[in-house]
């Protein structure tokens, strides 16, 4: 089922098209360098077949190895093979690199100098954004070309490609089959050609829309390294964030469908409580805090329990970052080298003149603890912080008369 032209490739219209930088790579002059490439997107979205078209548009000797499995001392052997066979039949070598983003810095390190030098062209491919999972020497050397997710009516036209080509044993595929197919592969081409191939199998006359749903089973567009692990967990956090407690379910509930470790969601739900929950509700992070000690505790399946009755808590609870902004204010003034000596009276040694709060009916004093010029804490009127700033008035209006 592999495109043999550009023009059989369904979907990637954007980076296929007449005059795009992919379309003259594969359709232009054979003579003409070739850039290192870098193909960008999710699974089945046709990255391994754009390689291998561009790679029959050269003479070249097309090596494929996938990061998974390969070593810097299989880098190495294609990059001594090319060397060579440039030397002695002037003929370039075309590498092949799948899942790029599983190699380690130094792996992708050894790639640098025969990438620079034109030694070797590499094609890589990763479901990962380039920014965060390949070193940047390397991306700055390569065209990177992002691939989109195939739609419905694209997978539906891949189908129907496919029941017209094979011996199919004069089973008849239905409509609503191809249409169901088409759905529950989320965009991945590979996985629609599977799930086809697995409902033939198990009719021995028609597929209709019951053969098709028996086969599969419903699984969420969901890798737990890489873009859809970002966007998931950021669409989930934006959502408690927001208060919106119904979409930060539905956002909890992908990700476990989806196989994302619960201790990395129980991580980022006490990371929030005290980011954009804070003294408006210091309930918060013990709640939070007690649900990752659960989750450990009793995993999965039963653990989606208390992680989503720690969403739902942290969803409606009132909403304040002001704790987190005042130390990243208090940071950012360190970075600017202001650094105040301590008073004489604090210091640990050498005390001179320091006054006990205790010994105050009002349990404070005035006296100078910092020699801050400006204030660092603000709190919003949310929640408890409510009743924090109203302490912190009475509070300030000892140390500050």
């Amino acid at each position: 089922m592999r495109p043999t032209s550009l023009q059989e490739v369904v979907g990637q219209a954007r980076i296929t098209k007449p005059g795009s930088a992919l379309s003259r790579l594969i359709e232009g002059d054979p003579a003409s360098p070739l850039s290192s490439i870098i193909l960008w997107g999710p699974p089945g979205s046709g990255k391994t077949t754009l390689a291998r078209l561009i790679s029959q548009t050269r003479d070249s000797n097309f090596v494929e190895l996938s990061a998974i499995s390969a070593t810097v001392a299989n880098v190495r052997e294609v990059i001594d093979s090319a060397k060579k066979l440039l030397e002695v039949y002037d003929r370039p070598t075309i590498l092949f690199l799948d899942e790029i983003h599983r190699f380690s810095k130094s792996q992708q390190d050894s790639l640098l100098s025969a990438v620079e030098s034109g030694l070797v062209t590499l094609i890589a491919a990763t479901t990962e954004n380039p920014s965060f999972s390949i070193i940047k020497p390397l991306v700055s050397r390569c065209l990177v070309l992002k691939l989109d997710p195939l739609t419905e009516e694209e997978i539906a036209t891949l189908l129907r490609r496919a029941i017209e080509r094979k011996d199919w044993n004069g089973k008849e595929v239905t409509q609503e089959a191809i249409d169901y197919l088409a759905k529950v592969s989320s965009g991945d081409a590979r996985r629609a050609l599977t799930l086809l191939e697995a409902a033939a199998a198990q009719s021995e006359t028609a597929i209709d829309f019951a053969i098709a749903k028996s086969t599969s089973e419903i699984a969420i567009a969901y890798d737990a390294t890489g873009d859809a692990h970002y966007d998931t967990i950021s669409a989930f956090i934006k959502s408690v964030r927001g208060s919106d407690v119904d979409s930060a379910i539905h956002y909890l509930a992908r990700m476990i469908a989806g196989g994302e470790d619960p201790r990395f969601i129980a991580r980022r739900l006490m990371i929030l409580a005290a980011e954009d929950i804070g003294l408006a509700d210091p309930n918060a992070l013990v709640i939070a805090s007690a649900g990752a000690d659960v989750v450990e505790r009793i995993g999965m399946p039963e653990g989606r329990i208390p992680l989503a009755e720690v969403t739902i808590y942290l969803a409606t609870a009132p909403k304040s970052n002001r704790a987190y902004l005042a130390i990243n204010k208090a940071l950012a003034e360190l970075e600017t080298g202001t650094v105040p000596a301590v008073p004489a009276p604090l210091r640990s040694t050498g005390a001179v003149g320091y006054q006990y709060p205790h010994d105050d009916a009002r349990g404070i004093i005035k006296q100078k603890y910092s020699e801050l010029s400006n204030r660092l804490y603000e709190p919003s009127n949310h929640g408890f912080e409510k009743t924090v700033a109203e302490r912190l008035k009475a509070i300030r209006e000892i140390l500050e008369g």
